[in-house]
């Protein structure tokens, strides 16, 4: 095998070099040059250490092969597609005029930010970034191409293709061609994310940009795939892979650059998918050699992951420096993959004929950048705080936005002229911002409505006790989700022994995805242990995923969260249903307790929620939540508290109160759901009570036993009344 090394130092770090001798230099003869000499090399080791670290784990093959074999009812489409372009592609490089007169190739794009209010939200300065980048890629415009080795310098092409940043949306409105969107699928940044937001792929070219791309830096849909299945057409891209500014670096710069080569028909440089069979080619292997990526004057190769310019894995040098390879020294690409490009943007197969046409320039407005004022647009780092905490905004308005004034409502600053500003909300409640910008001559107004939800720092009584019944109540104890996602817990006429719960539609649902249910605030400053009770309903698929249910704790106001229980929806426990579940009976639901203990966090403020991981399941309901202080039972009556029965449940007319062959001598409580005192009843040396209730109406009730008998004392039980 040829010795292969990560990086070549000579090209990629002239002017790290030049700057240690430069120091060498002016340190030499002096008393700490050794100890001079000795901090560079260390630098230099060190930088050029994380240099090898890089990867380019490009999904585009395992994307379009998985595609293909996931779906044989999609096959014989792909298949044709794939054949008939590149049939079109052999004849368009034999023609004498495949070279176009005049002009070059614009394609307007759009970026569509998915995130989930992380990083990930990257600036709009590292997607203009991004543009600059590919362009002076694709124009060949990059610097350094003069690094381009000496056997390949006569093949680097000017592309004579560029992206532009579309300026109309498809409905004729303005833009500034970034879209943003809240979306937990940033995390699985699969096909999925398309289905969320999708411009005309025939008049833009729609890059996704989230947290990650199925794992790996990015992937794109062969034309042939596009044509089959047009609502997938696209580029996902991991956002640390954008530009090299930002969350991005100088040697992430050309993978958007790899990705819009594979989104224009070229394949790796090593070879890549090919018909009938559709199968990928892995990066080094051996038997690459045998293969080909269709352009004539890109030498075969098996692929590097390294920079090793003296590579010949094939009998002839390796073309590293191609920007279809997997080196991170790419510099160019070559006549005949422009060609290659070309002959895509004029066949018909998924309309990238029609991206270029000047009725598309002018209907995505990219030959009319004037840069009028647009529209405002703001960020907030949170949507969702307590009483006391902060919020920092964000100005993202365009085009041309030199003066902006912010008015907050609720906010310890009222108004404000900056682009960036934190305000601080000391009262609860909902809160409006305005936002008006203006570039000198327009001016543009938005008021963004209940943008800021502030948690009361009163919180609620220690014990919540939610059986859904009553809507109204809902939004005093539990906290509605703010962002855009619109998949969440919803109230839904299935109960346990009651009519409402809460469900999280997840039939069909997207894999790999999370949903939150959380509480307000409760006072738990004196608490030692928490009684959590819940009535759970799911039924699993025979192929989903490792689906879940997490029971969280926080005790600052949802900064931060600890995983405290784990419910695993795959385990045997509950039924398979490959149809939509909804549970036909009391007996569908399983009842969860868990004895939390509150070790650190005893706060004024606790929250807690669920956390359904959802991975290809069913849908989830829940009742009947009651989370309650035990602290005050010893460990004894909390064993010997199922002594007691209570029946009939539900009744209309009384329960009977049994302990078996213990007497009981105490009092029995009946509370409503807000922790009421409805009605109590003492009892005197008595095996089975009778406590009527004929007085009482329908609803959802706790029974508790007190005494002063060692172990009888109960922790409350749900009791249902229904007439």
């Amino acid at each position: 095998m040829v010795n292969r090394f990560k990086r070549n130092c000579l090209l990629r770090f002239k002017w790290v070099t030049l700057l240690f001798f430069s120091i060498f230099t002016t340190y030499y003869n002096t008393a700490i040059m050794k100890f001079t000499h000795l901090i560079i090399v260390l630098f230099l080791f060190s930088f050029l250490s994380l240099a090898q670290e890089e990867t380019f784990p490009c999904a585009t093959d395992q994307i379009n092969s998985k595609l293909y074999h996931q779906n044989p009812d999609l096959q014989s489409g792909i298949k044709k597609a794939t054949l008939e372009l590149e049939s079109f592609t052999q004849t368009y490089t034999q023609q004498a005029a495949h070279q176009r007169s005049g002009g070059i190739y614009i394609i307007p794009v759009v970026f569509h930010v998915i995130h989930d209010y992380g990083e990930g939200n990257i600036s709009v300065a590292q997607i203009n970034d991004a543009v600059k980048q590919v362009n002076l890629q694709f124009r060949k415009n990059n610097a350094d191409t003069v690094d381009i080795v000496n056997d390949f310098q006569g093949l680097a092409a000017d592309t004579e293709i560029e992206i532009r940043l579309a300026q109309l949306d498809p409905n004729g409105n303005c833009t500034n061609g970034i879209t943003r969107t809240y979306s937990p699928l940033t995390n699985v940044g699969d096909h999925q994310v398309k289905s969320l937001v999708q411009w005309p792929p025939d008049q833009y070219l729609n890059v996704y940009v989230c947290n990650s791309a199925a794992g790996l830096a990015g992937h794109a849909l062969l034309p042939g795939a596009a044509d089959t299945i047009p609502q997938w057409d696209g580029i996902v891209m991991q956002h640390s892979y954008i530009g090299s500014i930002g969350t991005s670096n100088h040697f992430k710069r050309t993978v958007l650059t790899h990705e819009i080569g594979h989104f224009l028909n070229l394949q790796h440089i090593w070879g890549g998918n090919n018909v009938p069979d559709f199968y990928y080619l892995p990066v080094a292997d051996n038997g690459n050699c045998s293969h080909d990526d269709g352009v004539a004057d890109t030498p075969n190769t098996i692929g590097w992951q390294s920079c090793n310019l003296t590579g010949n894995t094939c009998s002839s040098l390796d073309m590293v420096q191609n920007y279809m390879d997997y080196s991170y020294c790419s510099l160019f690409f070559t006549e005949g993959q422009k060609i290659r490009m070309h002959a895509a943007l004029n066949a018909n197969i998924a309309n990238r004929n029609n991206l270029w046409t000047p009725s598309n320039l002018v209907a995505t407005g990219v030959t009319n950048n004037t840069n009028l004022l647009c529209r405002t647009q703001i960020f907030a780092n949170k949507r969702v705080i307590c009483a006391g905490d902060s919020v920092t905004f964000s100005d993202f308005s365009y085009h041309g936005v030199n003066n902006r004034n912010w008015t907050f409502e609720g906010g310890n600053i009222n108004t404000s002229a900056d682009s960036s500003v934190t305000v601080i909300y000391n009262s609860p409640g909902n809160f409006n911002v305005t936002l008006q910008v203006s570039n000198g001559i327009e001016q543009v107004d938005s008021v963004y409505t209940n943008f800021i939800q502030v948690l009361d720092n009163q919180p609620m009584n220690k014990n919540l006790i939610e059986n859904f019944e009553d809507s109204s109540l809902i939004s005093e104890r539990w906290v509605e989700n703010s962002n855009e996602n619109p998949v969440k817990f919803r109230r839904i006429n299935y109960g346990k022994n009651s009519q409402y719960s809460i469900y999280l539609n997840n039939y069909n649902g997207p894999e790999r995805t999370s949903y939150i249910f959380k509480s307000k605030p409760i006072d738990a400053t004196t608490y030692n242990k928490i009684a959590l009770t819940f009535d759970l309903a799911y039924a699993k698929r025979a192929n989903m995923g490792n689906e879940r249910l997490e029971i969280q704790l926080s005790k600052d106001c949802g900064e931060s969260w600890a995983t405290r229980k784990v419910v695993l929806l795959n385990s045997s426990s509950f039924e398979t249903a490959e149809y939509e579940y909804f549970p036909s009976d009391n007996a569908a639901w399983g009842e969860h307790e868990y004895t939390i203990p509150l070790s650190n966090y005893n706060v004024d403020n606790l929250m807690f929620r669920f956390k359904y991981n959802a991975d290809g399941g069913n849908n989830l309901f829940l009742d009947n939540i009651n989370f309650s202080d035990i602290s005050e039972l010893d460990l004894k009556a909390e064993e010997n508290q199922k002594k007691l029965e209570i029946y009939p449940n539900p009744t209309d007319s009384y329960f009977i109160i049994s302990s078996g062959n213990t007497t009981l001598n105490g009092q029995i409580i009946l509370y409503d759901i807000y922790g009421n005192v409805i009605k109590n009843k003492p009892v005197k040396k008595a095996y089975n009570v009778q406590f009527s209730i004929q007085d009482i109406p329908s609803g959802t009730y706790f029974i508790r036993y007190e005494s002063n008998q060692e172990g009888l004392s109960t922790k409350m039980k749900k009791v249902v009344i229904l007439k």
